[in-house]
């Protein structure tokens, strides 16, 4: 089975990006599952649900999320009743404040009816909002997909620190199919496939406009840096491209053949 991810979508260029990229890659490349990180759809900040299901009539399978998800409060009905709009799975929880969404799911092959994907989303805690330990709550949404028969598991890991998304990379190899990383908007050259069979990169990348600073107009962030004052982000207007990546899994192991790395810039303004 074929995978396509797309990193974090940053306003207007990015979800335009994408829409490109996704009538060039999809039925040509016979995609069995599209997944978008959609938490800067909503022009950088989180996305709305009529964002949301304009992707999914697209055809995204499922919209991962990350730190931003709560930005606009119209989702928050939405990802109570969602079943592919995920947030992250470790954002603590109590019975009497349920944190709404969930953090995995598992959706169908629309090309190939017989493939079931599960899909997980967890957070980091370094340098990011302090959650439960995403290594403990994979390990329970793991668990969980097992038990229903999944075989197929694809980890979203939603963090700023590189060393911390190579460890869980490590932590679940052999474990899940592919593990990829985002939040920091800027891809790494490090695709590969682990030793036990798990599909990684420490960052895709981002949707959006390349010519800024991660999505943002360049003079917005060059004055937030000169002057240490709060300043209101905006995306930069421009070219706009795309951060994703194609894996192929071994739909009988699990295990990942392949992981190819995409970069293209497709939109002019």
């Amino acid at each position: 089975m074929k995978i396509l991810y797309f990193g974090d979508v940053f306003g207007r260029p990015g979800r335009e990006a994408v829409k490109a990229a996704m009538k060039k890659w999809v039925e040509p490349e016979a995609i069995d599952f599209t997944i978008v990180n959609g938490e800067n759809f909503a022009h950088g900040y989180g996305l709305l649900p009529e964002q949301a299901q304009e992707f999914f009539d697209l055809g995204v399978d499922v919209i991962t999320t990350g730190n931003h998800v709560w930005d606009q409060k119209q989702i928050i009905p939405y990802l109570s009743t969602s079943t592919r709009l995920l947030r992250p799975a470790n954002y603590p929880d109590h019975p009497s404040y349920r944190v709404p969404g969930r953090g995995s799911c598992v959706v169908q092959s629309r090309r190939q009816p017989s493939l079931r994907l599960g899909v997980i989303q967890v957070m980091g805690r370094v340098f990011m909002p302090s959650l439960d330990c995403p290594f403990r709550s994979a390990d329970a949404e793991l668990e969980r997909l097992e038990k229903a028969g999944i075989e197929n598991i694809f980890v979203d890991f939603h963090g700023e620190a590189t060393s911390e998304k190579q460890a869980f990379a490590h932590y679940m190899d052999g474990r899940v199919g592919a593990v990829v990383g985002s939040h920091s908007h800027v891809q790494t050259a490090d695709e590969r496939i682990l030793p036990r069979g798990t599909a990684a990169i420490t960052d895709v990348g981002m949707c959006g406009c390349f010519d800024s600073v991660i999505g943002v107009k360049k003079e917005l962030s060059i004055q937030k840096f000169l002057t240490q004052r709060s300043v209101k982000y905006e995306p930069a207007d421009g070219p706009g491209g795309y951060g994703a990546v194609i894996i192929e899994l071994d739909s009988g192991s699990g295990r990942a053949r392949s992981i190819r790395r995409l970069r293209e810039t497709v939109i002019q303004s």
